[in-house]
C-alpha cells in the first residue's frame, strides 16, 4: 500500500509538467429566426483569445488549455452575452449553441443570458455542469433548485419542490418546452401514505449526460407557459457532438451510467447522443446484498438525435424512459418487528416514458417556426400485504395503481416585426388521461373511471422596446379543458427598466391557472357518487401573481437580486360541507368527498439572492426568503398551509485548488436552513380505535415542525490526461446527521404516536471518466 501511494503521488507530480489542451467551439444564431450570425465577436476570458464567426455562424478555439472559461459573444445591434462557468476538459470538446437577441441597449456582459426564455424576472438557469458540481444533487436539476430563493424540498428522499409556499403539485415539468408527466423514478419516495405523487420522485429519469440547460421559472411567467401555479422546470437536451465520437462513463451510489455521442458519418452534421443507467443498489440486490429487507432498483435510457438539413430546417428525435421498483419484505420473525410497517410486505413499481419529435425552421431573416410532438406516460402500482404474527401468512391489506398519459402538439412562431417589436404566438393541444384503481383488505379491486379530455392552450406574447431603457412583455394565454368544460383567459404583463448597464428594475403581473390533479378529480367523482348527487364538475384553480424585482450586475460575474411577490389563489377545491380541507395542502392522497371551488389562498414574501459565478476558482450562491402561506377552507377560517415554513435560507459555494490545469481539487458545500412545515394534531384515542391515524381536522396545520437544517459537502478531484479526463468525488448529504422531522403518525404496533424523521448522513462516492 505504501509503495502504491508513492507511485500515485509521483504520477501526479509528473503530470503537472504537461499542458493539456482541448477545443471550445459552437454556433451563434439569431434568437428569432435561427439564422447564423456571420462576423459575431467571440472571446475567451483566459489568455485574451478572440475570433469571429464564419458564414455559417460557427466559431472555434482549438488547442486551449483545459480549465474554466467565460465565453463572451457580441454582435452589432444585439445584446452582449457572457456565458460563465464553462468547463473545458481533455478528451471532450465543449460545444456551445448560442442565440443572440436584438437589443436597444448594450447591457453589462457580466450575467446577461440572451438564450434564456423571455421572462423578465423570476427565472434561473441550471446547467448540467452545476448538477455535477453542487453538493448532494444526485445529478438532478430539481435538487439544484433548492439552492434558489423561496424553494424548499418537501422531503429529503424526493425532489418535489415547495415554491413560495405552494404544494409541489402546483409545479410543472417540461421537456423541450412541452409539459410531460412526472419524469422521476420511485414517485412515492418520502410520502406519508407511500403513494405516488404528481411531480416528485427519488431520482430524475433523465440523466445529466443528456441535459443541456434547464430553466426554472417562478411567479408571473411569460404567456407561453400555462397550467402551473407555482413554477416550471423546463429541461432541454444538448446535442451530441457532430464532429467527434465521445464517451462518458460514471459509477457511483446512484448508478452506473454509460453515454455515447458523435456524428452519423464524416460527411453529415447529424449527431446522436444516448445514455443508459442502472442503479447501484439494484446491482447489489441482484447479487444478493440485503438492505434491511428493502430493495430499490431502477434503470433508464435516454437519447437525442439531431438531424439538420440544408433547406428543410432541423429535426430532432428525443426520448427518455425508466422503470423502478421498491420492495419491502418483512422479517419472518415477529420479535424483530418494531414499527407497524415491519409486519408487512410492500411492493411498489414505477414506469415512465416520453418520446418526441421537434422541428425548427427559419422563415427568412426575421421569423422562425418551432414545432413539437411529444407523448409521455406513467404507470405506478402499490400492493400492501399484512403478515400473521404466528404463521406469517399474508393477507392483502391495500392496493392502488395510477396511470397518466399525455400526447401534446405544440407549434409557435417567433417574429421580429422590427427592431423594437418581437412577437411569439402559437398553441398547445394536449390529450390527457388519468386513471386510478383502489383495493380494500378483502382484495376486492375496482377501477375508477378515467379522467380524460383535451387541453387547448393558445398564446401570444409581444415584446416591446418602449425606449432605450424601458421594455415590456404583454401577452395572453388561454386554457380550455374539454372534460370539465372549464376555461381561463389569462393576461400577462411585465415591464423592465434598465437604469444603466448594471442596474435593472422590473414588475410583472399574471393571471395563471392549473387543472386539478387526477387524484383530485377522482376523489371528487367518488365523493359525488357516494353522495348520490348530480354535481357540476370541478373548475380550474386560478391565481393572481404580482412580482417586483431589482437586480444589480457587477463586472466580476456576480449579481445581487431582490424580489417581492404576492399571490392570491382562488377557485380552490374545498369540501362541500364546513371543513378545513383544501386542495392547496394535498400531495399524494386525497379523501373521497364532495367538493366545490370556493376555497382561497394567499402567498406573500420577499426573496434575496447574492450570486458569484465560478471564476478565479471561487463561486457562491446565497439566497433567502421570508414568506407567509395561508388558506381558507369551506369553514372560512384562515389557517397556515401545510407548507407555511415562514423562511428559507441556502448557502451554496465552493473553491477549486490547483495551479496546474490538468489536476484540480474542489470542495463544495450547501447549507439549508428552512422553517419547519406544518402538521395536524393526531387524535390518539380515535386512532387506537380505528387502527389507523385519525387527525383533529378542526386544528389543521396548527403544529409547526422544528426548523429544518442540513449541511452537505462535496469533495472532488479532477485529473486530465491527453486523451481522457477523470473525476473522483465524495458527496456527504446531511454531514451533521441532523434529525429533521418529516411527519407523525399513529403506529398500531407500538400503540402510540411516532415521529418519522428524514434522512441522516448519506455518503455517495462516484467516479466519472470522459474520453
Amino acid at each position: 500500500m505504501f509503495r502504491f501511494i508513492i507511485v500515485f503521488c509521483l504520477s501526479i507530480s509528473i503530470s503537472y509538467s504537461q499542458t493539456l489542451k482541448a477545443t471550445i467551439r459552437g454556433t451563434v444564431r439569431d434568437l428569432d429566426s435561427g439564422m447564423p450570425l456571420t462576423g459575431a465577436t467571440v472571446s475567451l476570458s483566459q489568455g485574451n483569445t478572440g475570433t469571429t464567426t464564419d458564414q455559417d455562424g460557427q466559431f472555434r478555439f482549438d488547442n486551449q488549455p483545459v480549465g474554466r472559461y467565460v465565453l463572451t459573444v457580441s454582435y452589432l445591434g444585439y445584446g452582449t452575452l457572457a456565458i460563465p462557468e464553462i468547463l473545458l476538459e481533455s478528451g471532450k470538446e465543449n460545444v456551445q449553441d448560442i442565440k443572440l437577441s436584438k437589443s436597444a441597449l448594450e447591457l453589462s456582459a457580466a450575467t446577461v443570458s440572451a438564450s434564456r426564455p423571455p421572462a423578465i424576472n423570476s427565472v434561473q438557469e441550471i446547467t448540467s455542469e452545476q448538477t455535477l458540481r453542487y453538493a448532494a444533487t444526485y445529478l438532478d436539476p430539481a435538487r439544484v433548485a433548492t439552492s434558489f430563493a423561496g424553494v424548499a424540498a418537501n422531503n429529503d428522499q424526493a425532489n418535489g419542490l415547495v415554491i413560495r409556499g405552494n404544494s409541489p403539485n402546483s409545479m410543472q415539468w417540461r421537456l423541450e418546452g412541452v409539459e410531460i408527466v412526472n419524469p422521476n423514478h420511485l414517485s412515492n419516495a418520502g410520502t406519508f401514505s407511500d403513494r405516488a405523487t404528481t411531480t416528485g420522485g427519488g431520482v430524475n429519469i433523465l440523466s445529466t449526460q443528456l441535459m443541456g440547460k434547464s430553466y426554472f421559472m417562478t411567479g408571473a411567467t411569460p404567456a407561453q407557459y400555462g397550467n402551473a401555479l407555482s413554477g416550471v422546470l423546463d429541461m432541454y437536451l444538448r446535442k451530441g457532438n457532430n464532429e467527434k465520437t465521445e464517451f462518458t462513463a460514471q459509477a457511483g451510489l446512484i448508478g452506473f451510467d454509460f453515454a455515447a455521442e458523435g456524428p452519423f458519418s464524416k460527411n453529415s452534421k447529424a449527431s446522436y447522443l444516448v445514455n443508459y443507467r442502472y442503479s447501484f443498489t439494484g446491482l447489489l440486490g441482484a447479487m444478493g446484498v440485503s438492505f434491511g429487507g428493502e430493495d430499490s432498483r431502477f434503470q433508464d435510457l435516454s437519447f437525442n438525435i439531431n438531424l439538420p438539413t440544408e433547406k428543410a430546417g432541423t429535426f430532432s428525435l428525443f426520448g427518455m424512459g425508466g422503470i423502478s421498483r421498491n420492495t419491502f419484505k418483512a422479517e419472518r420473525d415477529a420479535t424483530l418487528w418494531v414499527f407497524q410497517k415491519d409486519g408487512k410486505d410492500i411492493f411498489f413499481k414505477n414506469k415512465m416514458g416520453a418520446i418526441g419529435l421537434s422541428h425548427e425552421l427559419g422563415l427568412g431573416r426575421n421569423t422562425s417556426l418551432m414545432t413539437h410532438v411529444v407523448a409521455s406516460g406513467l404507470t405506478t402500482s402499490r400492493d400492501e400485504f399484512k403478515l400473521s404474527e404466528t404463521d406469517f401468512g399474508i393477507v392483502s391489506e391495500e392496493g392502488n395503481a395510477l396511470s397518466k398519459s399525455r400526447v401534446s402538439w405544440n407549434s409557435y412562431l417567433n417574429i421580429r416585426l422590427d427592431k423594437r417589436l418581437r412577437l411569439k404566438t402559437g398553441a398547445f393541444l394536449t390529450y390527457q388521461s388519468d386513471q386510478l384503481s383502489e383495493g380494500n383488505n378483502q382484495s376486492i379491486n375496482f377501477v375508477k373511471m378515467p379522467v380524460k379530455g383535451v387541453v387547448f392552450e393558445p398564446f401570444a406574447s409581444l415584446n416591446i422596446q418602449l425606449s432605450e431603457k424601458l421594455s415590456a412583455d404583454a401577452g395572453l394565454h388561454y386554457l380550455n379543458y374539454s372534460e370539465t368544460k372549464s376555461n381561463s383567459l389569462e393576461p400577462r404583463l411585465a415591464f423592465k427598466w434598465q437604469a444603466n448597464r448594471l442596474n435593472q428594475f422590473s414588475i410583472a403581473y399574471g393571471l395563471q391557472s392549473q387543472l386539478q390533479t387526477g387524484q383530485i378529480y377522482d376523489a371528487y367523482r367518488t365523493g359525488s357518487n357516494a353522495a348520490g348527487c348530480n354535481c357540476s364538475p370541478l373548475g380550474i384553480t386560478k391565481s393572481h401573481q404580482m412580482v417586483l424585482g431589482y437586480q444589480h450586475n457587477t463586472i466580476n460575474n456576480s449579481l445581487f437580486k431582490v424580489e417581492a411577490y404576492w399571490q392570491h389563489l382562488f377557485n380552490v377545491p374545498v369540501a362541500n360541507v364546513s371543513s378545513a380541507f383544501s386542495a392547496l395542502n394535498a400531495l399524494e392522497n386525497v379523501p373521497p368527498m364532495l367538493m366545490n371551488n370556493d376555497g382561497t389562498g394567499r402567498n406573500i414574501g420577499v426573496e434575496v439572492t447574492l450570486q458569484k459565478y465560478l471564476t478565479k476558482q471561487l463561486y457562491y450562491l446565497v439566497s433567502g426568503s421570508l414568506y407567509q402561506s395561508t388558506y381558507k377552507g369551506s369553514d372560512q377560517i384562515e389557517r397556515s398551509t401545510r407548507f407555511d415554513g415562514r423562511h428559507t435560507f441556502s448557502f451554496t459555494g465552493g473553491k477549486e485548488f490547483g495551479k496546474k490545469e490538468n489536476s484540480t481539487w474542489g470542495i463544495n458545500t450547501k447549507i439549508l436552513w428552512i422553517g419547519g412545515f406544518r402538521d395536524t394534531p393526531i387524535n390518539k384515542d380515535a386512532s387506537a380505535s380505528a387502527g389507523r391515524t385519525i387527525y383533529l381536522e378542526e386544528q389543521a396545520y396548527s403544529i409547526k415542525l422544528n426548523d429544518y437544517f442540513r449541511p452537505d459537502l462535496r469533495v472532488y478531484w479532477k485529473k486530465s490526461k491527453p486523451t481522457y479526463s477523470q473525476t473522483w468525488s465524495l458527496d456527504l448529504q446531511n454531514i451533521s446527521s441532523t434529525k429533521n422531522e418529516a411527519y407523525s403518525y399513529y403506529d398500531t404496533l407500538q400503540k402510540q404516536i411516532v415521529v418519522q424523521y428524514q434522512l441522516g448522513l448519506i455518503p455517495v462516492l462516484s467516479y466519472r471518466v470522459q474520453f
